[in-house]
């Protein structure tokens, strides 16, 4: 049945009813796609109403408003397609405040296909994460750190293909990394660390593009995998790895590396400590027996920070380490290293060493006279080991070993 509607020119009437229609018109075509809104929709659902702060972003989401036509502090942390025609909006970017919001993801947000961001992290989400994120194609940053997400992520990380940057770590995922990680090939930045993620970690030198890679405190096992070429920053610390950690000497772009608390062996090669690249080098809490430093290796090396206490470290105290011009902490601390303190490392003492751990070795003989000075301004031991080291010294803190402990070592140097 059809309807119409007279208005006479001169009638006031028709003016108001014509406005009323314009309005209608406007607000039955929303700016934004149906199926986002109810995504945002089913997103708040999923959060404890009761964990939701008056000040905080989600509730500023007041869906009597079109998300993507709000202004001033409504659909806070929502950034929205601007196509410049009279297409729906659609939601890019969803950034949440670290409010503390309790609740699980929900399914739904499997239907932002144009969200190229999502940040939820430092809040309290748990449970399972859905399946339908493997839908995000053209997601480039995904940042869930500091939850309590459940499950694997083998359902749908390699859907995202477009994806540069993953931070999962701070949560209670477990399970395995899938090998067909390594197809994700625009990825510059994953974040695992500390998870109950378990199993070998599969080889990504495939992730060409890759430059930082965590994945400490979790219970991965197994030699160390293939690594991409421009990696910068390496942390597997606080896992079961084993193996040599030779192969890590190729990766020349290498800044940091952090394997400490795993199961290597082997040596710390030279090829590793002449990388040229790298800053801070943490091996300590493994089981490695020997550091290769010759003399002709440090000049000119960028390298702060040498950290191996608590391995198996036999032989001397590499008297090359003074040719590190940059080297500015050391800790060889609770190995089984024998001998004298070099004289060279008398002179390197607050120039630039500003951290000397020695302590829980078998060095022996007299400690080289820098140590003795009053103006020593440096942190560190040369405890417990079978050195003549006056306990008013501060850095001979805390008494030698008792003679019986040390016959066999002061005997032989």
């Amino acid at each position: 049945m059809d309807y119409h509607i007279w208005f006479s020119p001169s009638s006031s009437t028709s003016i108001v009813l014509a406005m009323v229609l314009a309005l209608t018109l406007t607000f039955v075509h929303s700016l934004t796609l149906r199926s986002d809104t109810e995504a945002l929709q089913a997103l708040r659902r999923s959060i404890d109403p009761n964990m939701i702060p008056p000040s905080s972003y989600i509730s500023s989401w007041d869906f009597s408003a079109d998300p993507c036509d709000s202004t001033g502090a409504k659909f806070l942390g929502i950034l929205c397609s601007n196509p410049g025609d009279n297409s729906t909006n659609r939601i890019i970017s969803i950034e949440l405040d670290s409010a503390g919001y309790d609740g699980f993801l929900t399914h739904n947000i499997g239907n932002l296909t144009e969200l190229t961001s999502l940040d939820l992290s430092r809040n309290q989400f748990r449970g399972p994460l859905p399946d339908t994120l493997k839908n995000l194609k053209k997601l480039i940053q995904i940042s869930l750190s500091g939850n309590f997400f459940t499950g694997g992520i083998a359902g749908w990380i390699n859907g995202l293909r477009n994806v540069e940057s993953i931070d999962l770590s701070e949560n209670l995922l477990s399970g395995p990394i899938p090998p067909r990680i390594s197809e994700l090939r625009r990825l510059t930045h994953i974040s695992f660390s500390n998870n109950e993620f378990s199993g070998r970690i599969p080889d990504i030198n495939g992730l060409w593009k890759l430059q930082t890679l965590d994945l400490g405190s979790n219970m991965f096992v197994g030699n160390l995998p293939k690594l991409p070429t421009k990696l910068r920053s390496l942390t597997l610390s606080h896992n079961q790895l084993s193996g040599h950690i030779t192969s890590l000497g190729s990766l020349k772009e290498l800044r940091y590396i952090d394997l400490s608390d795993n199961k290597f062996t082997g040596s710390i090669t030279r090829s590793i400590l002449s990388l040229p690249e790298l800053n801070q080098l943490n091996v300590s809490f493994n089981q490695l027996a020997s550091i290769e430093v010759n003399t002709h290796l440090g000049s000119g090396s960028p390298l702060q920070v040498l950290n191996a206490q608590r391995n198996r470290l036999q032989g001397h105290l590499p008297v090359s380490l003074v040719n590190f011009e940059n080297l500015q902490e050391i800790n060889l601390a609770y190995n089984g290293l024998t001998g004298r303190v070099p004289v060279a490392y008398g002179q390197r003492l607050g120039r630039p060493w500003k951290s000397l751990f020695l302590d829980d070795n078998f060095l022996s003989g007299r400690i080289p006279r820098q140590f003795n000075s009053s103006a020593l301004r440096i942190s560190g031991s040369l405890a417990n080991n079978c050195l003549s080291c006056p306990v008013t010294i501060p850095i001979c803190g805390g008494g030698q070993r008792p003679a019986s402990a040390c016959i066999g070592e002061i005997g032989n140097h």
